[in-house]
């Protein structure tokens, strides 16, 4: 009776996986879709000009990891609070969030406008990549109070599993922007051929389409937890308390990560512009390699977090156990899906030359990595995140990255002048210190609490 009772909820358990993997990593997808449609677009214009779109999208890059910091924080409270069915915290929790996010991405469009040149120049010394950056900056800054609104919406709404949403969102943005894309960047149909301005255009276009597909489910079809702008402009005390003693850690982790991961592309940027567009690629194929990984970290954090919230700690630890081998599973299957199209890479996007020569090392360095960080993101992102337990993350993320891959990545290309492909390598390196202490975290269950009042 009891194997009976054990394999109906592991049923149960993996027809709830597969619901709410599948809208996620189909939105990770089409996320890496609006990312690659740049550089194939880009690259097709020139090197230097993809440069600078991949520099320049470092600002929204460290943007959105702010977002998914606030939106990460505000599950670990709507996940649990999901579990006792309290919409009315939730609805508050929410309201704080978009008030959190809306004000930051109003702060990156100040920023990103009116200093474009100085920030361009952190991540190269190479003049026309610069001239490139601030032409799609200056664009681009327009998005971002758009882009906090939105996103931070449908990730707070992950929380209590309505993930289709953001399917239907991005799918339809990602369709405006590469239509918009191929016609403004190459000159269609007799528009102007404007290249990187285009490329910003579609963008924002793409952005604006977005705001309004989730402001009328935000209306009229999302019925259980609603915005309010009393939550927004008065917020409740204890509630902001509780979201700022879970969020902070998971914000400044996604900040000093983000901080990390533009190091990582200031210190490739400033050693040239082939090595800068191998790396463009790289990271976009990352990506790509990642969406089910990814959706499988979201899907633990709430899963785990409603059981927790209804109090079924037995059961959050069978699920994190179960959410584990996946990610295992996952992550080799996207290490072996990029060592598959390093060939059609290399030749389809007519790189030569040097460039072409460290995108193939580059791959083979990255589909090692995603190993490690597959099992790393599910256990700090999912496993420990669902039960408030965000300062270790943050820890383990900021000490391996800044305290050493980082450190020894600059050192290797500045000081001791060591090749592109082995400053890649040590770039990537974090993630192998990080796997081990993450996995010692997992077991000590110290992350088991609830965190609902």
């Amino acid at each position: 009776m009891k194997k009976k009772q054990d394999m109906y909820k592991g049923e149960k358990f993996y027809s709830k996986v597969l619901a709410l993997v599948l809208p996620m990593a189909l939105q990770n997808l089409i996320n890496v879709g609006v990312t690659a449609a740049d550089v194939v677009m880009l690259g097709r214009v020139g090197e230097k000009v993809l440069s600078g779109a991949s520099l320049g999208g470092q600002v929204p890059f460290i943007l959105n990891l702010f977002l998914f910091g606030i939106a990460s924080g505000a599950a670990v409270l709507t996940a649990q609070y999901w579990g006792k069915k309290d919409t009315v915290s939730i609805e508050k929790i929410l309201g704080i969030g978009l008030t959190t996010a809306m004000t930051a991405g109003i702060l990156f469009m100040i920023i990103s406008f009116t200093i474009p040149k100085q920030i361009m120049g952190i991540f190269t010394s190479d003049p026309e990549v610069i001239s490139y950056g601030v032409q799609y900056l200056k664009i681009l800054a327009f998005s971002y109070p758009i882009v906090t609104f939105t996103a931070t919406y449908l990730n707070i709404i992950k929380s209590i599993e309505r993930v289709v949403i953001s399917t239907v969102v991005y799918a339809s943005s990602l369709l405006l922007n590469i239509i918009i894309n191929a016609i403004l960047i190459f000159g269609l149909f007799g528009a102007p051929k404007l290249g990187i301005v285009g490329a910003a255009i579609g963008t924002l276009c793409a952005r604006i389409l977005e705001l309004v597909i989730v402001a009328f489910y935000a209306k009229f079809r999302n019925r259980e937890v609603r915005v309010k702008l009393s939550y927004m402009l008065h917020m409740d005390k204890t509630l902001f308390k509780d979201f700022f003693v879970y969020s902070g850690p998971v914000i400044l982790n996604e900040l000093l990560w983000g901080l990390a991961v533009s190091a990582n592309s200031a210190i490739i940027g400033h050693l040239g512009s082939s090595a800068t567009a191998a790396y463009s690629v790289a990271q976009t194929t990352r990506q790509l390699a990642m969406v089910i990984v990814l959706g499988l970290a979201n899907a633990t954090a709430i899963m785990i977090g409603k059981v927790i919230g209804e109090k079924r700690e037995e059961m959050a630890i069978i699920y994190a156990r179960r959410f584990m081998k996946l990610t295992t599973i996952c992550s080799l299957l996207g290490s072996v899906l990029v060592v598959a199209i390093r060939p059609m890479l290399i030749s389809g996007l007519g790189f030569s030359g040097q460039t072409a020569e460290y995108m193939s090392v580059f791959l083979i360095f990255l589909a090692v990595h995603i190993v490690f960080h597959g099992l790393s993101t599910t256990i700090i992102v999912g496993v420990l995140r669902s039960g408030g337990d965000t300062r270790f993350g943050m820890c383990v993320d900021a000490g391996s990255m800044w305290g050493f891959s980082i450190l020894w990545g600059f050192l290797a290309a500045f000081v001791f002048k060591a090749p592109v492909e082995l400053v890649y390598a040590i770039l990537l390196s974090d993630e192998i210190l990080k796997m081990p202490l993450s996995l010692f975290r997992y077991r000590s269950k110290k992350w088991l609490k609830s965190v609902t009042r």
